[in-house]
């Protein structure tokens, strides 16, 4: 078995990394493309070696040099036309030495898993190709395979149907051809394609021409999960620096992206708080039907989101500015806040965009006594009371403890603040996954009036489910705060998706109700399920996630990599946020049942 590696390409499109070299001298976390993959192909025992080289072919020979000397025998041929021609012609100028021997093909703008190598050459199908099922982020050749694996088609860009991605594959770009395939079948045709077509083209075109005609004999491989990338620009370079990052930093690959993670569809991301079971399948449907109008037209201005959201929470629209996110508003807020002076109660642990957006001497903070991390709106009376707070802080359900307090209670402290003149700020983002659901919410016109110096501010991503449309609010009585705000924000500060998202919600606001209690009950019985591993203690949460405390074998931080390296599972490990340093929590999203059964094995594997 010999190798033949197509390395003579440019890599425009990665800029300044392809400038003074080819595209597989890149360096990914610090090893070059060419590099990993030599070393992989040292352990297979090939006969021989071939690189086609074109651009900058003189320098990466250079680089190669002798140090593969006694465990690949390295042969280079040379592409002097690579940049008017494509992948077919660097293949044709070294045809005759496919028909000398089995061939392992390859594309130099690869990184692969260690095993994928092995996997090829293992199995005992003369004529394979490696694939992975599509996912969004790939490009390029297509195929459709049978139940027996054999690839009936090849589809190119063209041809290419979103409508049809459920049937497609990609090619991985790593091909396995007997001697007699390249012998008898792929080389005639590859000479008559050439002659017919010219050499602007691609290889995996011959093998489109020789399917159609049934004479291709070519399986699929598919490789699972296993990891690979082909890195064609910069963000390429950059996912693959993550999925391929040593193990000791791959987690922080991964949160310094702080979202995103649709990228990586094999990653189960239990840091995602969200509703699984909302929106419906007829909304969404209802949301691509309107996908092209949405697309091309501009959202409205602040007036008519004010009435849409008013609309959707059942209040005055003069009681509510819309935010791009919470996290638009929570920043608006809090400078205006930090302006008039003054300090700021702040309940520790909890979602850290408030505090972060205060100066360190104007947080009072509050830590609850207990492990459980529970407290009560007396608790914080108690505790504030003399304190000289101008404002207070509470997110309730609380996030990551998941403590709540009742709304009667709340409505108490409501009335302590406003005889102090206190603003009373109440994050309500996680409030319909407690007990008693939206029944809880102060979003109402009677308790905001009622309420002079109280603020309610909710995220519509996280118990509604779309995180991607960017979406918040926050409401209150007064009325010159919120215009204050309404004219800090941009003039268009959402789009246009989630302006027609609030416009229909009502129209699926029982299915919304039906969801959030198919939730309650998948988190009861997912309570059950972490509960009964023993190196956990698990915090009753009124929030769809659990904080859990790591009380033998691991460390939350050990935990945390373990489940991401070995099972590709990301929790959040707790020990950065304040209140919870040292002490060993991590926080645990609540999925579906499938996806939190999948945490449950592999938490009961580690055991």
């Amino acid at each position: 078995m010999q190798a033949i590696i197509l390395a003579a390409g440019m890599g425009r499109r990665l800029g300044k990394y392809t400038r003074d070299n080819t595209k597989c001298m890149l360096p990914v976390n610090g090893v070059r493309l060419i590099d990993r993959m030599l070393e992989q192909l040292c352990r297979l025992q090939l006969s021989r070696l071939v690189m086609v080289v074109g651009y900058k072919g003189q320098e990466l020979i250079d680089h190669i040099g002798d140090r593969y000397e006694g465990r690949l025998k390295i042969e280079y041929a040379e592409n002097p036309i690579y940049d008017k021609t494509n992948n077919i012609y660097s293949l044709a100028l070294v045809k005759d030495k496919m028909m000398e021997d089995d061939t392992l093909l390859i594309e130099s703008d690869l990184i692969l898993d260690d095993s994928l190598f092995p996997m090829i050459l293992d199995n005992p199908f003369p004529n394979l190709a490696l694939v992975a099922k599509y996912e969004t982020w790939m490009d390029g050749t297509m195929v459709r395979i049978d139940k027996e694996n054999n690839i009936v088609n090849f589809v190119p860009r063209k041809a290419f149907r979103y409508s049809e991605v459920d049937a497609y594959y990609k090619t991985v770009n790593v091909y396995k051809f007997s001697k007699e395939f390249s012998t008898r079948v792929y080389v005639p045709f590859l000479d008559a394609y050439c002659k017919v077509m010219g050499d602007n083209e691609y290889y995996e075109q011959v093998l489109r021409v020789i399917t159609l005609l049934d004479q291709a004999n070519l399986k699929a491989l598919p490789i699972g999960d296993k990891p690979w990338y082909e890195i064609d620009d910069v963000q390429d370079k950059d996912i693959a620096e993550t999925i391929f990052s040593p193990e000791q930093d791959k987690l922080r690959k991964y949160q310094v992206r702080y979202g995103g993670y649709w990228r990586f569809p094999q990653m189960l991301d239990f840091c995602y708080l969200v509703n699984p079971f909302f929106p419906t399948k007829r909304m969404r449907e209802e949301m691509r039907a309107n996908f092209d109008v949405l697309l091309t037209q501009y959202p409205s201005g602040m007036a008519v989101n004010s009435l849409l959201a008013g609309k959707y929470f059942g209040i005055s629209d003069q009681h509510v500015v819309v935010g791009n996110g919470a996290a638009e508003l929570i920043k608006g807020l809090m400078e205006h806040i930090v302006a008039s002076g003054g300090k700021v109660g702040v309940v520790y642990p909890t979602f850290e965009e408030y505090p972060h957006r205060l100066p360190h001497e104007a947080v009072v903070p509050f830590f609850p006594a207990g492990d459980d991390l529970r407290y009560t709106a007396r608790d914080l009376m108690s505790h504030y009371a003399d304190k000289g707070i101008t404002a207070l802080v509470l997110v309730n359900p609380d996030n990551p403890s998941g403590n709540f307090i009742p709304r009667d209670d709340v409505l108490a402290l409501a009335d302590w603040c406003d005889q102090r003149h206190v603003r009373l700020i109440v994050d309500e983002s996680f409030v319909d996954f407690a007990g008693g659901g939206a029944a809880n919410t102060l979003l109402n016109d009677d308790i905001l009036e009622a309420h002079p110096w109280l603020l309610v501010m909710k995220s519509i991503s996280k118990s509604y489910g779309v995180p991607g449309l960017r979406l918040g609010v926050l409401a209150g009585a007064d009325t010159a705060l919120l215009d204050h705000l309404k004219k800090d924000v941009a003039i268009w500060n959402i789009n246009s998706f989630a302006e027609f998202y609030m416009q229909i919600f009502n129209k699926y606001e029982s299915f919304y109700k039906v969801a959030c209690h198919k939730f309650v009950e998948e988190r009861n019985r997912f309570a059950d399920a972490l509960s009964a591993i023993p190196f956990l203690k698990v915090i009753p949460s009124q929030a769809n996630f659990f904080l859990c405390r790591v009380t033998a074998r691991y460390t939350s931080a050990e935990l945390t990599q373990l489940l991401l390296n070995r099972y590709n599972i990301l929790v959040k490990d707790c020990n950065n946020k304040t209140g919870l340093t040292g002490k060993n929590y991590i926080r645990v999203a609540v999925r579906d049942q499938d996806d939190n059964d999948r945490l449950i094995e592999a938490l009961r594997s580690l055991f």
